[in-house]
């Protein structure tokens, strides 16, 4: 149980981080469609933040609003990757790329811990927000070929999936 515990607590600062990411790209964004998704993106992430903090048995995180409120971890790979692409003359397309890239990574992760949880409910719960974040994933891909002016779903091959 500690271990399953373990995996929800570290997946609820992960989510907080990946939201953190987002809120602090879309300050940067001046294209506002690349800009609204940001924030979507950021609500979301809160949004599966809660879900995983719903299945935390642990009373260390203070109340959910008081955690998610918190700043931001700057050490976090999430928040230090977003600061990584301002500090070298921030672009959306740098921006969709790094979230591309991030959600790629954490859909990974979940699905490999989820594949280690036992318990049904906290399986289905990483399952889910993998799922959610694969949906992440297509969606800043959608922005990126807007962004780059793709005129073909076959153009994504060139400039995304090499």
């Amino acid at each position: 149980m500690k271990d399953t515990q373990d995996a929800i607590k570290q997946a609820i600062q992960t989510e907080k981080n990946a939201m953190n990411f987002y809120q602090i790209g879309a300050q940067q964004m001046k294209d506002q469609e690349a800009k609204r998704l940001f924030e979507q993106l950021a609500k979301e992430e809160k949004e599966h933040a809660a879900h995983f903090f719903e299945a935390y048995k642990g009373s260390d995180l203070g109340t959910f609003e008081e955690f998610i409120s918190a700043p931001p971890q700057n050490e976090a790979l999430w928040v230090n990757s977003i600061q990584k692409v301002i500090n070298e003359d921030f672009t959306e397309q740098k921006a969709l790329e790094c979230a591309m890239d991030k959600e790629t990574q954490l859909e990974k992760a979940l699905r490999e811990t989820a594949a280690k949880i036992a318990d049904p409910s906290i399986k289905e719960i990483f399952l889910w927000n993998a799922n959610e974040t694969h949906n992440h994933y297509l969606t800043i891909e959608s922005e990126y070929a807007r962004i780059m002016a793709m005129v073909d779903e076959s153009d994504m091959d060139t400039y995304v999936r090499e």
